[in-house]
């Protein structure tokens, strides 16, 4: 049976003083299924049992052949975990802890601090169990998650400039109201339930010599490199996290959890400035390698996935194969790689420029200026030699004030769309040939 072949039960939320909570009158509360000091590993007989107990209502989500595998010298299969019903592998993680509560903890219900998709997992198979849902989220999450999560039938409160506050604030919530506080990334039954998704891998690619997975918190690797090892010891688990907050890196160098400061990234899903205790204690038995990625590429893994795979992938979605493009692998030439591709869950707009940056690197979208003589028939010789060039123009702008060249000259700034990175270097060589003064602005990968 498929998700949408599921009843959905209806919930009645009683109205209290939810909304009404602030962040100074919230105290310290530990998570009682986090401990640092005490973490808990997750057997392959959980992450068995989860998928027994999960099969009625997770996709099964195809790993293909990828299209991309002539371009990388791999072959290359991507694990499509985005075709969950809400667009995230987090439905796994979640229904299996939602099957995992006692009949008090489902009458009382649970709670959760999340951006984006663990909220939504949980909202929408709360919903199917029949389980309330309480996700507090922070004040610069999308409207368009915050709408999501409330179709879905949770209880939706947006409060907390940042992730902390909004987890201190759904923390004593949790303790107020007698709900289990469920973390997206570290929960043992997550890491069991993500686990489910190696189990897949290994069945759909028998032979598969290595899985990249995108690490932020930890828990799909955790539960991928378990399932995926117990029943292929050879295959090497490799963990793919962006610059911008390499906090597994740093753990994995460091063997414990470390806190690493987290800016801001394409990649946002995997921004976890400390990884889940329970997930590195798990992981670390079974990772082989950590790599860490550039932002330029995470935007040209998007690219090259809605280019060539016809698949719309978050920037943390994509992280894997940026790995491959960036050439953090070259180990795995000629061997077969199976890719997580995580999160489908990405802002139209946030898509647009990911694009745009993607055909930047890839050399695709020239932007640069040049002096031309200010006279008559002067603009028409440089587009000209751009349209004998089949060189396309997307905007151009002429400045004649603010420059340092002589009176009689004009600044063009042109921004322009070539066909391949050969393509443009081909406009480069001719204007430069033509004109004395070109400046580029080089945003494209070397």
């Amino acid at each position: 049976m498929t998700t949408s072949a599921v009843e959905s039960i209806s919930i009645e939320y009683d109205a209290d003083d939810w909304q009404t909570i602030t962040l100074e009158e919230c105290e310290d509360v530990k998570d009682e299924w986090c401990d640092y000091d005490n973490p808990r590993t997750v057997t392959f007989q959980d992450v068995s049992a989860a998928a027994f107990r999960i099969a009625n209502g997770i996709e099964t989500t195809p790993c293909n052949r990828s299209h991309m595998s002539h371009l990388t010298g791999m072959e290359i299969y991507f694990k499509k975990d985005f075709l969950q019903y809400t667009g995230s592998f987090k439905e796994r993680g979640a229904r299996y802890t939602l099957l995992t509560l006692n009949e008090e903890q489902k009458q009382k219900g649970v709670i959760a601090a999340s951006a984006g998709n663990h909220a939504q997992a949980l909202a929408y198979h709360g919903k199917q169990l029949g389980v309330p849902i309480t996700v507090v989220m922070p004040m610069y999450t999308p409207i368009m998650k915050v709408e999501k999560c409330k179709q879905y039938g949770a209880r939706v409160i947006v409060k907390g400039d940042d992730m902390g506050q909004s987890k201190k604030i759904a923390l004593n919530l949790g303790k107020r109201h007698g709900m289990l506080y469920i973390n997206g990334y570290d929960h043992p039954s997550i890491l069991a339930g993500q686990g489910t998704a190696g189990l897949e891998i290994v069945s759909q690619v028998p032979d598969v010599d290595a899985i990249i997975v995108p690490v932020g918190g930890g828990g799909m690797v955790a539960g991928i490199a378990l399932a995926a090892k117990s029943m292929k010891p050879t295959v090497k688990i490799i963990a793919a996290e962006s610059e911008k907050c390499p906090g597994f890196f740093n753990s994995f160098r460091a063997g414990k959890p470390t806190y690493t400061t987290s800016e801001p990234t394409l990649a946002d899903g995997l921004a976890v400035p400390l990884v889940g205790c329970n997930a590195f204690a798990t992981a670390k038995q079974f990772v082989d390698k950590c790599v860490v990625v550039r932002e330029d590429y995470i935007a040209l893994a998007i690219l090259r996935l809605v280019e060539l795979e016809k698949a719309v992938l978050e920037g943390a979605g994509a992280t894997g194969l940026a790995a491959i493009l960036q050439g953090c692998l070259p180990e795995f030439t000629g061997k077969k790689v199976v890719i997580v591709l995580g999160g489908g869950n990405i802002d139209t707009t946030l898509l647009g420029r990911c694009l745009e940056r993607g055909l930047a690197a890839d050399g695709r979208l020239l932007k640069f200026s040049i002096t031309l003589p200010d006279k008559p028939g002067g603009l028409a010789e440089f587009t000209s030699t751009t349209a004998k060039l089949g060189i396309s123009i997307k905007d151009i702008h002429q400045e004649r004030t603010w420059l340092n060249a002589d009176i009689f000259m004009v600044k063009v700034y042109c921004l322009a769309e070539s066909r391949s990175r050969d393509h443009g270097d081909a406009l480069r060589q001719a204007l430069e040939k033509q004109y004395k003064f070109v400046e580029w602005d080089l945003q494209s990968i070397n």
